[in-house]
């Protein structure tokens, strides 16, 4: 069985497309193939990966990439996880990729206490977990 490619897309590929990505092979890399980008490469989040490591998910050798249009048009899903990225993604010439939205509030932004920022981080990271649980469960 071929896996298909899931495409993990974000404006700067250093937070919510990666921690996606990390689920997402942790969790059905069996059925997957999953690579993410950004619109822009802002470089990884430490606090993501932080994060991440506390569910016990090591993307620490992840890299934050410029979204490829070869992997674009070989894709089978084309995922974006904000709304700068779903309103700026490239057009994509590619009849049999699903392009879907997963709106997720970026956690580089929260402001606050080192603990407010950290509590948000999670929120995040378990909402992208809730979702991509989902979506394997659902076999697509």
């Amino acid at each position: 069985m071929d896996k298909k490619i899931v495409y993990f897309l974000c404006t700067g590929n250093s937070c919510r497309s990666q921690i996606a990505d990390g689920y997402l092979k942790a969790l059905g890399s069996d059925k997957y193939e999953v690579k993410s980008a950004g619109l822009e490469a802002h470089g990884l989040n430490p606090r993501a990966v932080a994060t991440m490591k506390e569910d016990g998910i090591d993307i620490s050798n992840h890299t934050s990439d410029v979204i490829d249009p070869e992997i674009l048009s070989q894709a089978d899903y084309i995922i974006t996880l904000c709304g700068h990225a779903n309103d700026n993604c490239p057009v994509v010439r590619n009849d049999k990729a699903e392009r879907w939205h997963w709106g997720f509030d970026d956690p580089a932004k929260a402001t606050g206490t080192e603990e407010e920022i950290t509590a948000k981080f999670r929120e995040v990271r378990d909402a992208i977990k809730a979702r991509i649980t989902q979506f394997v469960k659902e076999g697509k």
